[in-house]
C-alpha cells in the first residue's frame, strides 16, 4: 500500500456519479490501509534486520483555528479514522489539533482518509444546508440547570442543522470503516496463517502490534483526562438533517479538490 494508491481510489470515487461505485472505492481504500497494516505486522515479526523495522511514531495534525465550532466534529471524524487503523489519539485542550500515535504506514493511511472524508463532510453539509429544508424542522436540545438535565424541542437554526448532519455523518462513517477494517483483517490473517494454528499465530502477531502501540502511547502521552466529544445542546434530530448526514456518509466520495482543515478554509467547515 502507498498513499498514492489510496489517493487514486479516492480520485476514482470523485469522478463517478454512481453511489455504489463510490462506496466500493472508499471501502477498498480502507481495506488497502488495513491490509497494509496487517502485512507490516507480519513483516516486523519475522525480520531480523533491525534497521528495516518500523517503530511507532507521533504526528501532530492541525484541525482548525481556535474557537471554530466545526473542530469538535472534525476531531470526532479523525478519531473514527484513526481507531479503524489502530492508532491512539490525544486531543488538544482547545480542539485545534490532535496527536496521533501509530505505525508510520498506518498514519499515512489515516491522514489520507481523513483528508478525503473531512473535505466531503463539510462540502456535502454546506450543499444540503442550501436546500433549506431544515427551516421548518426541529431538534431535541439538552440543557443542565441547577444540577438537573432537561430536554426541550426547538426549531433548527443553520448551526444546529449542521451539527445534526455532522454527527450522523461521523457515526455512519464509523460503521463503514469498522466493517471494512474487520473484513480486511480477517482476510489477511487467513491468508498469512493457514489452518487454526496459523490463524492463531497471526492473531498473536496483530495483538503484539496493538500492545506495542499502546505501550508507546502510554510512555509518550502527556494528556490528562479524556476528551468528552461534542458538548453542545443538540441531542436528537427530528427532521431531515440526521438522515441527510447518514446518506451523505453512505455515498462518501471526494466531492472537490479543496483545502484541508488548518489550511485555507474549507467551504462550510465553520458553522
Amino acid at each position: 500500500m502507498s498513499i498514492e494508491r489510496i489517493s487514486a481510489l479516492l480520485a476514482k470515487a470523485e469522478r463517478t456519479d454512481n453511489a455504489a461505485e463510490a462506496d466500493a472505492y472508499l471501502m477498498k481504500a480502507q481495506a488497502l490501509a488495513t491490509a497494509a497494516s496487517v502485512d507490516l505486522a507480519f513483516a516486523r515479526a519475522h525480520t531480523a534486520k533491525i534497521e528495516m523495522r518500523q517503530s511507532p511514531e507521533i504526528r501532530t495534525i492541525t484541525i482548525g483555528e481556535k474557537g471554530r465550532r466545526a473542530n469538535q466534529h472534525l476531531i470526532s471524524l479523525f478519531i473514527v479514522v484513526a481507531h479503524a487503523n489502530e492508532a491512539h489519539v490525544d486531543i488538544a485542550s482547545n480542539s485545534t489539533y490532535v496527536m496521533a500515535y501509530g505505525m508510520p504506514g498506518d498514519l499515512d493511511a489515516i491522514e489520507a482518509l481523513f483528508a478525503s472524508l473531512a473535505v466531503q463532510m463539510t462540502f456535502t453539509a454546506q450543499a444540503w444546508l442550501t436546500l433549506g429544508t431544515w427551516h421548518t424542522e426541529s431538534y431535541v436540545a439538552q440543557r443542565k440547570s441547577g444540577g438537573r438535565w432537561s430536554r426541550s424541542t426547538k426549531p433548527h437554526t443553520a448551526h444546529t442543522a449542521r451539527v445534526s448532519f455532522y454527527r450522523s455523518y461521523v457515526e455512519r462513517i464509523k460503521e463503514r470503516l469498522t466493517a471494512a477494517s474487520e473484513q480486511a483483517r480477517d482476510q489477511v490473517v487467513a491468508e498469512h496463517g493457514k489452518g487454526r494454528a496459523g490463524r492463531r499465530a497471526g492473531e498473536l502477531v496483530l495483538r503484539a502490534k496493538a500492545t506495542e502501540i499502546s505501550d508507546f502511547h502510554c510512555a509518550n502521552t502527556s494528556a490528562r483526562g479524556a476528551w468528552g466529544g461534542y458538548s453542545g445542546a443538540v441531542r436528537t434530530d427530528n427532521g431531515s438533517a440526521g438522515p441527510a448526514g447518514r446518506h451523505a456518509a453512505s455515498n462518501a466520495r471526494l466531492a472537490a479538490q479543496r483545502s484541508l482543515p488548518g489550511k485555507p478554509a474549507v467551504e462550510g467547515s465553520t458553522p
